[in-house]
């Protein structure tokens, strides 16, 4: 039997999840607040919000989408999978990015590239040679 109001197969795969990014239930820490919002008398009354922190890595997460403690909890375990998740992917495709950068910095440029550039650096010295002062015998 599952600890929340899902089918075994939704818990035995997050469960599954969670242990596979290094979550362990010990370092979750819940707190259960009042929910804001549509919901009547049971959001006034009962705290139906998760608050849900993971301590080693200091994430956050708070959920509400329904009106029942126990599918709030779940949903809580999910976002928070969701966004170690996220963080993890975001590092590697920074280092990613990072060896791509260096890589198109070292790459030879094309002859094409290279006339362009001469082009646009003999523009900007034609640009700024016509604002220099005229000199007193008016050769420069």
């Amino acid at each position: 039997m599952s600890r929340f109001p899902v089918t075994e197969e939704k818990w035995k795969g997050l469960a599954a999840r969670l242990s596979a990014l290094g979550i362990a239930e010990q370092d979750l820490t819940e707190r259960f607040i009042r929910s804001t919002g549509p919901g009547g008398q049971n959001v006034n009354k009962v705290a139906t919000c998760v608050l849900l922190t993971h301590l080693p890595s200091g994430i956050s997460v708070r959920c509400q989408a329904g009106r029942s403690q126990g599918l709030n909890r779940f949903q809580a375990r999910v976002r928070l999978a969701d966004k170690i998740e996220e963080k993890e992917r975001g590092a590697v495709q920074r280092i990613v990015a990072v060896r791509e950068k260096i890589r198109r910095q070292k790459r030879k440029r094309s002859k094409r590239a290279k006339e362009k550039m001469l082009d646009e650096k003999r523009h900007h010295a034609k640009t700024k040679e016509a604002r220099r002062p005229p000199t007193k015998d008016g050769l420069d």
